[in-house]
């Protein structure tokens, strides 16, 4: 076939429109899974090199304060960032600098806020737990405002510099590893990580070249409330459900059982980061398809969530015929508790990646009432099934309890996704192109 021309420029082969589109989604998801990657290899190095250096008791208390920063983190996605990817994705520039600077202004503040309450709450409780939860309450701004700047850079397409932002996180957070394993104390690290984001948060305004306006997040919280607030109750749901189960199992079995589930998800890293991080990819992507190809949602969504969960099941399996000498070189003495749970936590991420492309496609939509309803019932379902497992079973039972209720969770996403779709007269997504 005889090759196209440009007027005035050399032969070439012309991409076709679609095809083209296709590239420009594969190059906007590979900056994703690399950010991704570089998050999840981070989020491995610190929980490993904590409980190597800490034992089971207390990695234990550094999960209560992970689990802890996991509910302020959806609190601030919620409000702050969650729609700014809805509504900012693949908007012309002026708006999106105008939204980011308001959105991630909000995002310090909520920080500031939580993270001094936070820090009473720790001066307040005293013993082995309070100083780590202190220690998050000093850190929580940095970490929160560095979560935003990612969100930016997605909804903007240039994930590149998401990735970028997460390496220089993780070279700070080598000499601060180091330095807190010479304290030797939860605090340390907890200080170390944090401190460490507060680093990668500073690099993001220089990225982005943007400045964050604490003054007008009250402006922003009532311009986006019709999402915000929904946002907020599903993610803190979500979040809540986590943090609800890991106490009542440090109640119910001891503190030394949030260590071994906590062991158990490291050794699943990759794809429990992607699964937290998932809406900074996915979601942006999933509204560009709605308003390219609304009839192709449908099948990104499955693609989205049975891809995530093959791949969890297949990392599952290898993590089956890992010897003990390997496990106990990478988790220490955490190792034999973790071990026992890697098949109820490998399905249990399996559950949550399919149900993930749904939540995706609702997002898209913004079907926050949908997203709302099922994220309440599988929150319900967690709890329920990680406590009622618990009281039957000890952490075993708890794990397995957990699997069923997401693979049942996952079940009524995909329910509510498809009556979103065949509904004859959705409402739009609101267009808003000024902050």
């Amino acid at each position: 076939m005889t090759p196209m021309t440009v007027e005035g420029g050399n032969p070439q082969t012309m991409a076709t429109p679609a095809r083209s589109a296709r590239r420009a989604v594969a190059g906007r998801l590979s900056w994703g899974l690399a950010d991704q990657a570089a998050s999840s290899l981070s989020n491995f190095v610190v929980g490993v090199y904590v409980a190597r250096s800490l034992g089971v008791a207390a990695f234990g208390v550094f999960s209560l304060a992970w689990v802890t920063y996991g509910v302020v983190l959806n609190v601030s996605r919620g409000l702050a960032t969650d729609p700014l990817v809805v509504r900012f994705s693949g908007v012309p520039t002026a708006s999106w600098r105008a939204a980011v600077a308001r959105s991630s202004g909000t995002a310090l503040g909520l920080g500031s806020a939580l993270g001094a309450a936070c820090l009473l709450v720790g001066l307040a409780l005293g013993g082995p737990v309070g100083p780590a939860f202190a220690c998050l309450g000093v850190v929580l701004p940095g970490l929160l405002l560095q979560d935003a700047w990612r969100y930016a850079f997605f909804a903007a397409g240039t994930g590149r510099k998401a990735f970028v932002n997460d390496l220089v996180w993780g070279v700070a957070l080598v000499p601060a590893m180091v330095l807190a394993a010479r304290v030797g104390s939860v605090a340390a690290f907890v200080l170390a990580w944090g401190g460490s984001a507060a680093v990668a948060a500073g690099f993001g305004c220089l990225q982005s070249g943007i400045r964050h306006r604490v003054s007008q997040a009250r402006g922003w919280l009532r311009k986006q409330r019709d999402l915000g607030y929904r946002y907020l109750v599903e993610n803190v749901a979500l979040s809540g459900a986590s943090q609800l189960r890991a106490y009542g199992l440090g109640a119910m079995v001891g503190v030394g059982a949030v260590g071994a589930v906590r062991g158990a998800e490291l050794l699943l890293g990759p794809f429990l980061a992607v699964l937290m991080g998932l809406s900074l990819v996915t979601v942006p992507e999933a509204a560009r398809v709605l308003r390219r190809a609304p009839n192709r949602l449908g099948a990104f969504c499955l693609l989205l969530g049975g891809g995530q969960a093959a791949a969890a099941l297949l990392w599952g399996g290898a993590l089956l015929l890992m010897p003990d000498r390997l496990g106990e070189l990478v988790l220490g003495g955490v190792w034999p508790a973790a071990s026992q749970l890697i098949v109820p936590i490998t399905l249990g991420v399996a559950g949550a990646g399919l149900g993930t492309g749904a939540a995706a496609g609702l997002r898209a939509l913004a079907a926050a009432r949908r997203s709302l309803r099922c994220q309440l019932f599988a929150s319900a379902c967690y709890v329920g099934g990680g406590l009622g497992g618990a009281a039957v079973a000890g952490t075993v039972g708890s794990a397995w309890g957990v699997a069923a209720a997401t693979v049942s969770g996952s079940a009524v996403w995909w329910l509510q996704l498809r009556s979103a779709l065949d509904e004859d007269h959705r409402n739009p997504i609101p267009e808003v192109r000024t902050p």
